[in-house]
């Protein structure tokens, strides 16, 4: 298993194609809300298992802090260390870029794996796109 920062065209087209699956088409999400206007200012990452797409996220810095936005993992890959390991990637470049700390928006269910990996919860829950969230935040020094 590989995760790559995108650095070609077709490495954003696999990223796009995995978020698409699992929030367009699994969570009903629209595809105009999906796809936003964020999407240029951001970095993103896609994972890779033998060749084949199976999660993305994207990050972006802001003033202050950095945004993990968009993670996401295939039906077919859950429960395999992938989105731990996107994470990990993800922080990695966020201290290479000099951020010291990561703010997100987590889906309720997926509380509970951001605690896992650090993360602590700083709101009650809220909706987004029709969603359950908690916003949550990790000091990365």
């Amino acid at each position: 298993m590989e995760v790559r920062l995108v650095t070609t065209e077709q490495e954003l087209k696999d990223a796009y194609e995995v978020r698409k699956v699992v929030f367009v088409e699994e969570q009903n999400v629209p595809l105009e809300e999906e796809m936003d206007s964020h999407e240029n200012d951001s970095l993103h990452f896609v994972v890779y298992d033998e060749g084949e797409n199976i999660g993305a996220g994207r990050f972006r810095i802001l003033e202050g802090f950095g945004k993990v936005e968009r993670i996401c993992v295939h039906p077919s890959h859950r429960k395999k260390g992938v989105g731990e390991k996107l994470m990990r990637k993800i922080e990695e470049t966020a201290k290479e870029n000099g951020v010291d700390e990561i703010k997100l928006n987590a889906q309720t269910h997926a509380e509970a794996f951001y605690k896992k990996i650090g993360y602590t919860t700083h709101s009650d829950v809220f909706m987004d796109a029709g969603i359950p969230h908690v916003a949550m935040k990790k000091q990365i020094m």
